[in-house]
């Protein structure tokens, strides 16, 4: 068993940590109950059971996060499972897991297991290391679920050493893709129609949609090259079909790829980017080619402002021979810009388009590109009875112990303030919403001290989400148990509307 320790500065392909379980002593160090069996890649193994009744077995283990603050680590296991039940929700399950914490709070990377009973496989995940983390811990077991579990040959090691070298920023105006003061809009789903843009455009003057290519699948089938294709091409169809009415509405459009090549189904059926993107080299390369093919489509379609290479990238499952996203994301802007040299790209960072995820990128050398990130924070909040039940926060307000309130909320969105002044770059605010029923109408204070932020910088913004899901939607009232639009104009949407008064329309 060994715990790395290096002086100075971490490099590629550096061990983090590594044991295999053998020995008497293989669990010193250990918190938890876990005892020491038959391996399934060498003599022992550390085995972890539940049965009727638990709620699960781990035990964990602190990793230096001292060592670690900017690095990307990839861990690997050799993991077999024995008549694990069905999950409750898709995190629960066998935990091949770090709880990595930070002052902006916690992230939980983690290996993609199924259950059931398996022989001996490789389980892997990437995780990047906050600059400001402060502490790491590793997490193996069982959590949710009766059955058991064996881990062994257990390995993390750096995939991509600190960002140390910073590119100078572009000299001139900042690049926005648009002559307008502000894009101020709303996603969308692909089912929307030439009437609900109307409202949105015509009636409530928003001047941008996000248009979702979003794919949903049976759990675990992927998607052969040529059903992908199909499913795009269909896709690509609708918003062929809608862009006349966006024109006449004056509504600018970010095309977004919701669902690369190479993902699985959730058990909800939706497929993101956080599933097979960075495990198979051929999803990568059709991933480039997908955007060679939407550039030809879309160079010259006039309400066309930016193409979103991939909603929220997870590089959790990342593999040798795969790129990380700083390089794909790369690859894919100069195809994109070897076919149209002028239409904005847009890049998220990983994981899941959060702020934080931008202390992990730099600007890509292309040109014409524009930075999004998503802004969920406090997810306790803006998530509150959406996966599951839990305590009711209010904004502002005490939520998992931290006083939140729109201070709060402009130093999460801090690391975007920083990338945007470093690098004299755009931002686009991509995402952004709170659960209607959010306690005491407080989703319409989280919604109006977010955009104060957003528009105090100078950000673009498109809100989650117009006539998507009622949960999400301002036409809505604050009931959970009523899912007809209100009768008149909730807080929310007057909050929208006003500020999309002040739009003035696209003008490329």
């Amino acid at each position: 068993m060994t715990l790395a320790q290096h002086s100075g500065s971490l490099k590629k392909g550096n061990i983090v940590y590594l044991t295999d379980f053998e020995g008497a002593d293989a669990l010193s160090g250990w918190s938890g109950g876990a005892v020491l069996e038959a391996g399934c890649a060498s003599a022992q193994a550390a085995a972890l059971e539940t049965k009727a009744n638990a709620s699960g077995a781990v035990i964990s283990k602190q990793l230096p996060a001292e060592n670690l603050r900017g690095c990307r680590i990839q861990g690997s296991a050799m993991v077999r499972a024995e008549q694990v039940c069905p999950k409750p929700n898709p995190w629960n399950g066998i935990k091949f897991m770090l709880v990595i914490e930070s002052p902006t709070g916690k992230s939980y990377p983690q290996a993609s297991l199924e259950t059931g009973t398996f022989d001996g496989r490789r389980a892997g995940f990437a995780a990047p290391i906050p600059s400001d983390a402060t502490r790491i811990t590793l997490v193996l077991g069982l959590e949710q679920v009766t059955g058991k579990v064996w881990f062994d040959d257990l390995k993390f090691a750096v995939a991509k050493e600190p960002i140390t070298a910073r590119p100078n920023p572009v000299a001139g105006p900042v690049f926005t893709g648009h002559s307008v003061p502000r894009l101020r809009g709303a996603m969308v789903s692909p089912g929307i129609d030439a009437d609900s843009l109307r409202v949105l455009g015509q009636d409530w003057k928003a001047n941008l949609i996000r248009f979702q290519l979003i794919r949903f699948g049976r759990a675990g089938q992927p998607a052969t090259p040529v059903l992908y294709d199909g499913w795009l091409e269909g896709e690509l169809m609708k918003l062929d079909a809608l862009l006349p009415a966006c024109e006449e509405y004056g509504l600018l459009v970010v095309v977004d790829l919701h669902s690369p090549p190479g993902g699985k189904a959730t058990v909800s059926g939706y497929i993101g980017s956080d599933t097979g993107l960075f495990s198979d080299r051929q999803a990568q390369e059709k991933f480039v080619e997908v955007w060679r093919r939407i550039a030809a489509r879309y160079k010259g379609a006039k309400p066309i402002w930016g193409y979103d290479q991939a909603n929220e990238p997870v590089e959790q499952e990342s593999e040798e021979g795969c790129d990380d996203w700083q390089a794909l994301a790369e690859r894919a802007a100069r195809a994109i810009r070897a076919i149209d040299p002028e239409r904005a790209i847009i890049v998220e960072p990983s994981q899941w388009g959060s702020p934080e995820g931008l202390a992990g990128l730099v600007p890509i050398p292309v040109s014409n590109v524009v930075y999004s990130v998503h802004m969920y924070l406090p997810h306790a909040f803006t998530h509150q009875g959406v996966h599951d039940s839990g305590p009711a926060y209010r904004y502002p307000g005490l939520i998992e112990g931290k006083q939140w309130d729109k201070a709060q909320l402009e130093q999460a969105l801090q690391p975007a303030i920083d990338f945007q002044n470093r690098y004299h770059v755009h931002i686009y605010i991509g995402e952004f919403s709170a659960i209607r029923w959010a306690p005491d109408h407080s989703a319409c204070r989280y919604l109006s001290d977010l955009i104060d932020i957003f528009e105090a910088q100078g950000w673009d913004w498109s809100y989650h989400a117009f006539r998507e899901w009622s949960g999400w939607s301002v036409e809505h009232g604050s009931d959970r148990q009523d899912t007809l639009p209100a009768n008149s104009p909730t807080d929310r949407e007057r909050l929208l509307c006003d500020w999309f008064a002040r739009n003035q329309g696209p003008r490329r």
